[in-house]
């Protein structure tokens, strides 16, 4: 693990676009593809808006394939929909083609929704293992990431999958890739700034473990690399940086 730690919100997004960029063209030269999982929520928003405008010419997207880590249970026209989100700040703004995005049916019920993903991934990959060449994700004040949430039962999941999240306190669906998934990746990065995430960020990275209160604690990639992009408000707790 490693940890980038920069003064301020726009380091911190500027340091994980480069990022990106390294792992695309890396994975476009390897295999003439490059496959990542984008999170959603706001801070990755800005994270879109500047790969699709600064690094705009810095990547061959029409050879960037993108899955999400995770989906709200709502139509993909709803302002909640993580889809909607990535739409407008980065698939638009690049004429991404239809074709290379790949966004969870939220038509179907959530368990069917989660099922036809987890085919959809399993095709793209085809006889090779699950892996993406990147997953990034987010960290809720909570502790969890994707859809990940304290005390559900897919955090209890051993095989590599996709599954439907209930959350008893908002009485509403989430569909998610499962950590054993997530951990298959060769990279993944966690985008965290703002001082409101400091104490989830002490919890995951230096209590001890708890996976049940803290769910994030779950995402240690079997053979890939995990890094985290904090600013000094998100870090501020940590006692070893």
């Amino acid at each position: 693990m490693k940890l980038n730690i920069f003064n301020t919100e726009d380091e911190v997004l500027a340091a994980l676009a480069a990022h990106f960029v390294k792992i695309a063209n890396e994975a476009i030269a390897a295999r003439g593809k490059f496959s990542v999982a984008l999170s959603g929520g706001n801070s990755p928003k800005k994270l879109y808006e500047l790969l699709a405008s600064f690094f705009e010419d810095q990547v061959a997207w029409e050879k960037v394939y993108f899955f999400f880590g995770d989906e709200r249970n709502v139509p993909q026209t709803d302002p909640e929909s993580n889809y909607l989100m990535a739409k407008k700040a980065l698939f638009d703004p690049l004429h991404i083609n239809p074709s290379n995005i790949f966004p969870v049916d939220t038509n179907l019920a959530p368990k069917y929704a989660a099922q036809k993903y987890q085919e959809e991934t399993e095709t793209f990959f085809d006889e090779d293992e699950l892996s993406f060449d990147l997953i990034l994700l987010g960290l809720g004040d909570n502790s969890h990431t994707a859809s990940l949430f304290p005390f559900t039962p897919v955090l209890h999941d051993r095989t590599p999958g996709v599954k439907e999240v209930f959350l008893q306190d908002q009485q509403v669906y989430r569909i998610t890739l499962n950590a054993p998934l997530i951990n298959e990746a060769q990279h993944i990065a966690f985008l965290v700034y703002g001082e409101g995430k400091a104490i989830a960020v002490h919890h995951v990275l230096e209590d001890e473990e708890d996976i049940e209160e803290y769910p994030a604690q779950l995402i240690e990639p079997i053979t890939g690399e995990i890094q985290w992009f904090l600013d000094s408000a998100a870090a501020a707790l940590l006692k070893h940086k």
